[in-house]
């Protein structure tokens, strides 16, 4: 748990270092994509100094010098480092307003131009998803966890619809992300870090132009499923066949 302890204070550190010359460098031409290296940095010293390796598998669906809207499962705050780091886009998170309460991590959340939704007001939420739209027709990429919160146990939950509606209105291309394993390293609401290993499985893009309001059940099912199934499938990749040990211990 010391080890825990100096990790996580070693880790607020850094992040106030990194957050501090991200607000000076919001003064700068093209902030937002200077500042968005800097989180890139940032996240790969974080999952360094613990010890966490991170395997990418199906970067090449990703849509190169085209926007689209990547949604994720959550399982722990481990989620954004891990995205952060190693999706090589260009992209701006919708994150929950309270983390832009915090000083100074707030103020470069901010100059990064990522995106503040507040939940408990659907006003307010309607409004983050017009801004996020502004964001998308200029280029940039939206990443978000349509969960809305982290799973405790790793199941991945029924996904909010607000960020459909945003791919709905834009007409850009979901693509789903699967993290597997950052759960065994960070569990919610605990400060034990674990050293390991993690998968994030990118799926193929999917079109959201066959689909429209009425239909944005049957797209959030659909976004859900694949997430699932590639979570599913890499998950079971390596672990042993039972009837291959059997064998080869006889």
């Amino acid at each position: 748990m010391i080890h825990s302890v100096l990790l996580v204070t070693l880790g607020v550190a850094i992040t106030a270092f990194m957050s501090f010359w991200s607000v000076v460098f919001s003064i700068f031409p093209d902030a937002d994509n200077k500042i968005h290296k800097v989180a890139n940095l940032w996240a790969k010293i974080l999952l360094l100094i613990c010890n966490t390796k991170v395997k990418v598998i199906g970067e090449e669906n990703l849509l190169r010098g085209k926007p689209q809207i990547l949604m994720a499962n959550h399982q722990s705050d481990f989620d954004i480092l891990i995205s952060l780091a190693y999706i090589p886009l260009q992209f701006r998170w919708i994150a929950k307003k309270e983390l832009f309460s915090i000083p100074i991590f707030g103020a470069a959340m901010r100059s990064a131009g990522y995106i503040e939704i507040d939940r408990s007001n659907r006003g307010n939420a309607l409004h983050s998803m017009d801004e996020a739209a502004l964001r998308i027709q200029k280029g940039k990429s939206i990443m978000t966890f349509p969960e809305g919160t982290r799973s405790r146990n790793g199941e991945i939950k029924p996904f909010k619809h607000g960020t459909f509606y945003l791919a709905l209105k834009s007409g850009v291309p979901i693509v789903p992300v699967s993290i597997i394993g950052s759960g065994q390293i960070m569990h919610k609401r605990s400060l034990r870090i674990k050293p390991g290993q993690i998968k994030m499985v990118i799926g193929k893009p999917i079109e959201v132009k066959n689909y429209d309001i009425e239909k944005r059940n049957e797209l959030v099912e659909i976004v859900r499923n694949e997430i699932i199934k590639n979570y599913n499938d890499w998950q079971e990749e390596e672990k042993p066949d039972m009837k291959d040990i059997k064998s080869e211990t006889t």
